[in-house]
């Protein structure tokens, strides 16, 4: 695989995810540079995580001439049978509004006690070689939600988001420092999976 001259373009133009994927890309292959996508965004009409990271990496492969990365990525709550899933940037409406979607999400659950409150981060990376192989890998990164936000090192769902496995004082992913998220989020672990695609680039 090709990444056209050490670089490959994220299809978004979220500048968080940009600066976050750079991060953990560096980590795997420091020598590839992640570039932000400028291009028209394609209409997510997939219903899975998968389909909708395919249609954006297609589309700003296509776009740009370079490899792409996209990742689809969302919360899903266990006692909500999975929702909001593909549907969380919108939870609270097409304005892609993270306080509103966050505030909606807590009231939803303002009646459900601490052990019936299990989350998983989900991400689902897409990478897509012009003219050449599509592949996608998934990370989950399992957790529960908290009953207010905290912190502000992130975006979205991070606010309420409280991983598991820590020791000692629970923090939300918002208050972890980037460095730890970026050991462990559901983007780290997809992108654990797709280290072995990354080592192929050249």
């Amino acid at each position: 695989m090709t990444s056209m001259g050490g670089r490959v373009v994220l299809a978004t133009h979220n500048a968080h995810k940009v600066e976050e994927f750079a991060a953990i890309v560096a980590a795997t292959r420091p020598d590839l540079e992640v570039v932000g996508y400028d291009g028209p965004e394609p209409v997510e009409d997939g219903v899975t995580f998968a389909q909708n990271a395919l249609i954006k990496a297609r589309t700003a492969a296509a776009h740009t001439g370079l490899a792409a990365l996209a990742d689809d990525s969302g919360i899903r709550v266990d006692v909500l049978g999975g929702a909001p899933g593909v549907f969380s940037a919108y939870w609270a409406g097409h304005r892609k509004d993270d306080r509103a979607n966050l505030d909606l999400l807590l009231d939803q659950l303002s009646d459900i006690a601490d052990p019936l409150r299990g989350a998983q981060f989900v991400s689902t990376i897409a990478l897509v070689v012009p003219g050449g192989a599509e592949h996608t890998v998934e990370g989950v990164w399992p957790g529960r939600l908290a009953t207010a936000p905290a912190g502000d090192n992130g975006f979205g769902y991070d606010p309420v988001f409280i991983p598991d496995g820590q020791d000692g004082v629970e923090r939300t992913s918002a208050q972890l420092s980037s460095a730890e998220k970026n050991a462990a989020s559901h983007r780290a672990r997809a992108f654990t999976a797709l280290a072995p695609l990354l080592a192929e680039l050249d």
